[in-house]
């Protein structure tokens, strides 16, 4: 029997909080009786550790998780990725790399209305049945950073300082950095606020980088166990308080919402300490992987690609060579795809298999071993699509970085050649989901990985889950 219309449910929302590098043990554990909101959506809904892709790194992975792809079949391994087989064009990916549909165009397809602020990969902008304001790897204000164009207007009249990011997060500075963070925060927030109840939608996502700004601006201020923390400095509460206002914030939304709206709130990656970096083509170097014209010496810190530009690389003599960042990336020099490569294709997996046997057994600095994993993208990924690193390597479980630079005296080092950073990412990340319509009972969820987020978002709004997405429903 067709019920009335008076008897009819509407069509419910989701509304989607998007928390760069939030930490599962601090939402879940440390500060959860500082959080409220998120307490009470715990306690009625489900949550738990939300296992990221690897690379655990801002991009690829919210377009891993709003697509149900991995990042090989996306193509993209990095904030930068190899742009053909010489050894020295990198480019930045972008909205242009993800080439596959994620969740706001199946939506749209189906004739709802997304809103979408602040998610990686989505400058340039692209078309969507909605409103898109894009990521942080956007220029600035003077892009054309909206859709439709005209929205950029109406967000600079809310906010006339919006930021996509803090100009520089990897600052000493720490008073700055932390008023620029509450800036940033608190602009796009205004946006919300304003789009959250004047604006028809059936999808919102806003996607907050001060999360991971924080972390990696702070974390050694607050983190006992890190090797720089000292108790009672002014910021040991910098990062709590974050989390206490973005909780608060959340509360407000909230309270403007339909009551029947599901809230999902999710990580992308965690966050950890950082205890040291590994100068990996210092080590392929001593260890004759990569050969150079000239020896760096200590103190002059100096980058392959300084150096290569300065003709100091002898290619033809060069087995790999690697490239820095929270997780280590390692390229083999293949005869027939790389310019002067010396790796004959019939040796290629030999020399893999040594290469990574020996950076597993790298030790720690004080010889002791590291529980460094090694993968290769043909094991871990669906596809292989671009050009892949031919490994990827995670030092000590990501408690130590890569870093690409010469100069450090050897191969570790305790400070960060982009800037001061004390955190490195982890791999699991978090998610909350609560559903008013089928309330939980506070059940933590074992074994979701970040590819079931798109699935579940799907099926929560009544569209089947295509084929060709790699993750499952979680509800």
């Amino acid at each position: 029997m067709k019920l009335p219309a008076f008897f009819r449910r509407s069509p419910q929302r989701l509304f989607v909080f998007g928390l760069d590098c939030a930490a599962p043990a601090l939402v879940f554990e440390r500060w959860r009786g500082d959080l409220p909101t998120l307490n009470r959506l715990m306690a009625q809904g489900y949550w738990g550790a939300l296992r990221s892709c690897i690379p655990a790194i801002t991009v690829p992975a919210w377009s891993v998780m709003l697509s149900s792809r991995d990042p090989g079949v996306l193509g993209v391994y990095g904030f930068r990725n190899r742009a053909d087989a010489s050894y020295d064009r990198m480019v930045t990916a972008t909205s242009e790399h993800v080439r596959v549909p994620r969740v706001w165009d199946y939506l749209g397809e189906a004739g709802k209305r997304s809103i979408v602020i602040g998610v990686p990969q989505t400058f340039p902008v692209k078309p969507l049945n909605g409103l898109l304001i894009s990521d942080f790897l956007t220029p600035g204000r003077h892009s054309l950073f909206s859709y439709p164009p005209q929205l950029k207007e109406a967000v600079l009249r809310i906010a006339p300082d919006y930021e996509f990011d803090v100009p520089d997060f990897r600052t000493d500075d720490k008073d700055h950095l932390l008023n620029q963070i509450y800036a940033m925060t608190n602009a796009r927030f205004k946006v919300v606020d304003a789009l959250l109840v004047k604006e028809q939608w059936d999808f919102f996502i806003v996607m907050e980088i001060g999360v991971d700004r924080m972390h990696h601006g702070f974390w050694s201020y607050h983190d006992p166990q890190h090797f720089r923390y000292q108790a009672g400095n002014p910021y040991e509460r910098a990062i709590h308080d974050y989390y206490v206002h973005l909780d608060r914030k959340l509360g407000e939304w909230l309270s403007v919402l339909p009551r029947d709206t599901i809230v999902l709130v999710v990580s992308d990656h965690g966050a950890q300490r950082m205890d040291g970096g590994i100068c990996l083509n210092e080590w392929l170097w001593r260890e004759g992987y990569l050969s150079l014209c000239r020896t760096p010496t200590a103190g002059e810190v100096v980058t392959l690609e300084q150096l290569n530009a300065q003709g100091a690389v002898d290619w033809s003599r060069t087995v790999a060579w690697g490239s820095g960042g929270y997780y280590g990336r390692v390229f083999l020099n293949v005869k027939g795809r790389e310019p002067q490569g010396v790796v004959a294709p019939a040796d290629y997996e030999a020399t893999r298999d040594l290469l990574a046997a020996k950076l597993a057994a790298i030790p720690d600095h004080c010889g002791r071993p590291m529980r460094t994993r090694v993968f290769k993208p043909q094991a871990i990924y669906q596809q292989v699509n671009g050009l892949a690193p031919d490994l990827i390597v995670y030092f000590d479980d990501l408690f130590w970085r890569s870093v690409g630079s010469f100069g450090h005296g050897g191969i570790y080092t305790f400070s960060n050649d982009t800037g001061p950073d004390d955190c490195n990412h982890a791999e699991d990340g978090l998610f909350i989901w609560h559903d008013p319509r089928r309330p939980g009972d506070g059940q933590r969820v074992e074994g979701a990985q970040i590819m079931d987020i798109a699935p579940t978002i799907l099926r929560a709004l009544g569209l089947n889950v295509p084929a060709a997405m790699q993750g499952r429903a979680l509800f």
